[in-house]
């Protein structure tokens, strides 16, 4: 997985006429990772982590958005990679009108739940081998850095720098830590 997620960054992923060059990542290791939906073993809803690689795992969270990860572990272990971020290469008309709240193209795929809501993935792509058409993942050429650090948003294991992205590319989503959580007192 963390060989993995650096070459997915350059990479096109490609929903119909709509085709999204990856800029953004971030690994997850199953059993091994406190942070990835896998953590404490198989579910309904994470059953697709386990395998086979090369297929996408389609999660809705919180409650309103639709984030997707490449399958990359063998056959029976749970290893994603999440695609955080893109630029969107094709198709920007029918990118434009799933993200009308976006002002600019750069944040069209900016973020994972932006990402999927510009390429039209939702829990139907949950599964899908990404070598079949209409949804697939083809190999990029990437020359340049490629930058890592802590992962966004989690509370478990994000100091891990299992985030992996392009420098200086402005589509890559900000960085921010998860929200303290505080007790209430009353």
């Amino acid at each position: 997985m963390l060989e993995v997620a650096p070459l997915l960054l350059g990479a096109t992923l490609r929903h119909g006429e709509v085709a999204c060059r990856i800029t953004e990542v971030e690994a997850y290791d199953g059993p091994n990772d406190p942070g990835s939906h896998a953590f404490r073993g198989p579910t309904p809803r994470n059953a697709v982590m386990y395998g086979p690689p090369g297929h996408l795992y389609v999660y809705f969270t919180y409650g309103m958005h639709f984030c997707c990860n490449v399958v990359c572990g063998p056959d029976g272990t749970a290893s994603a990679v999440l695609l955080r971020a893109g630029e969107i290469v094709e198709g920007l008309a029918d990118a434009r009108s799933r993200r009308t709240s976006a002002r600019v193209d750069r944040d069209l795929a900016r973020g994972p739940a932006r990402l999927c809501q510009a390429l039209g993935i939702g829990r139907e792509q949950n599964g899908h081998d990404l070598t079949s058409p209409p949804l697939t993942l083809e190999p990029g050429a990437l020359a340049g850095e490629i930058r890592s650090g802590p992962r966004v948003g989690l509370r478990d294991a994000a100091e891990r720098p299992w985030r992996f992205w392009l420098p200086d590319e402005p589509t890559v989503s900000s960085y921010r830590p998860a929200a303290v959580r505080r007790r209430r007192t009353t």
